[in-house]
This record gives C-alpha cells, structure tokens and sequence, in this order.
C-alpha cells in the first residue's frame, strides 16, 4: 500500500530515485514506526511521515518522523554518533562523557528544565572534571574553561532570570529521541575544546561535545525541546554545579554559580530533532 512519505530532493538524491520510489510504493517502508523526534508511535499509511537520513562518514541510517515533528532531511553526524545510535535502538546503552583536549579532562553534560520567564525551558548543564588550559599552556596555570567559551560567544551569567541570547552556528544533536551532541561550526580544527570533532564535510558542523552513547533525557524535557526547538546551555569551571540528583537542587546550584560569577550560557537550536 502507497505510504503517505515525504522525501526530500536531498534525501532522494542520497538514496537514489528508485529507492525512494519503493518506499513511497509502501516496499521498503514500514506502516508503523516510532518517530525519531518524539519517540511516539506513527502510522505512515494514515499520517504524513518525513525520511530522515542520518549520514556518518561510513554509514547511512534511514529513520521515520511525524511530518508535524521534522520535515525530510539529511542529518551528517560522525560515524561514532550514528554507531552509538544504532547501539541504542539494539539495547545497547551506557551513555559516557566524551573527552577534550588538551588536558584530557571529561565533560560532564546534565540535562534538566529549568523555569525562566515563566516557562519550563529544557536545559543542559556542562562542567569538566578538571581544569581546562589552552594549547601551550604551562601545566598548573589555570582554568581557562569559561575565558575559551565567552570568545565562542557564550555569555556571563550573573542571575538567571531571561533567556541567554542564541549562539549563532551552534546546536544540539537530539535523535531518535536521544541527546547526542552538542555541535559548533567546522571552521579553524584547532580548538581546544572539540579535540575529538571531526568535520563532517566543508562546512558542516562538528561535534564540541558527544556521547560515546546517546544519553536519554526526560519525555517531559523532550517535548519542551520539540515545543520550544530551543536548548539552552549553561557551562561552570569544575566544581562548581556537580551531579545533581533534582532539578530543584540542580537549579539552586545554577543560581549559586551565576552569583559566584562562574556561570555562562547560551541558547541552541535543535539540529535535525
């Protein structure tokens, strides 16, 4: 039976026109899929359904979405992401922080809500385990962690009481309903802060921070990010939020780090979910 699929020029350019005939014949394509954005269950037989391709540098993974959700795309991600992706839909998770250069130290990433101008906003919460230097510092001479971001384009914090405002060519990586990355502009490799990035094509975005596995978030934070397609990213020195276990607590700690001065953020588009 023919399915009610949109398919994109880029997506039938990249699976070719006789492949993107079958599935919209109903040959290839599943009536019922969980959609990649939402998570819930969709019907391409009775509803508009969008392809979306994710791309890595080896591997290509077709996936189903609510037309209302996402719209047809192409979404590039490193060949680690999309792995970890296909772990996660096989049971395989475990999400674990990535690394950065150059003092090897890891990203601790914390998803929670946080309430700003009378809303419920989904929010991340990024703090290294230990110091961030630059590239040639001496060992021992400091954390550079929030100088390096505010040239990035992130902003001080000192209360959090508005928005931050949008970091321009930066996003966050939600698919198949799970965090994946938080990605940059590809311009200028040598930053200290993405040493595991890798280009994705000229261009293209690369990864600053990612998931050796997708890390699950909330279905409460999910649907704020699908409804407000805004992610807000909030960063602080070692030490200064750690691993809360509620989002009260997490945000009392937010707050003590802004007055403290060792806070910034920033808001980021949703990237392909």
């Amino acid at each position: 039976m023919p399915r009610m699929l949109d398919v994109s020029d880029d997506v039938r350019a990249e699976i070719g026109d006789e492949e993107a005939d079958r599935l919209v014949a109903g040959e290839n394509a599943p009536g019922s899929y969980d959609c990649t954005s939402c998570r819930t269950p969709g019907d391409s037989e009775q509803e508009r359904t969008s392809t979306v391709l994710f791309v890595g540098d080896e591997t290509a993974v077709l996936a189903f979405a609510h037309a209302t959700c996402l719209p047809s795309q192409i979404v590039p991600v490193s060949e680690e992401q999309l792995q970890g992706a296909v772990r996660s839909i096989t049971g395989e998770d475990g999400p674990e922080p990535a690394e950065i250069a150059p003092s090897q130290a890891v990203l601790g990433v914390t998803s929670g809500l946080v309430l700003i101008e009378g809303e419920l906003r989904p929010a991340l919460v990024v703090e290294p385990t230990g110091p961030i230097a630059r590239p040639g510092a001496e060992p021992g001479g400091g954390d550079d962690f929030l100088p390096l971001l505010i040239e990035q384009g992130f902003m001080p914090v000192t209360s959090l009481d508005a928005v931050p405002p949008t970091l321009q060519g930066w996003s966050v990586l939600l698919a198949m309903g799970q965090l994946h990355a938080v990605l940059q502009p590809g311009t200028g490799a040598g930053s200290p802060l993405h040493e595991r990035s890798r280009a994705l094509g000229e261009g293209s975005p690369v990864a600053w921070w990612q998931a050796h596995q997708p890390l699950q978030v909330t279905e409460g934070w999910r649907a704020a990010a699908n409804k407000l397609q805004t992610v807000l990213v909030f960063a602080a020195p070692v030490g200064s939020i750690g691993r809360q276990p509620r989002e009260d607590v997490l945000r009392t700690a937010l707050d003590q780090a802004a007055a403290h001065g060792r806070l910034v953020a920033c808001a980021m588009p949703l990237a392909g979910t």
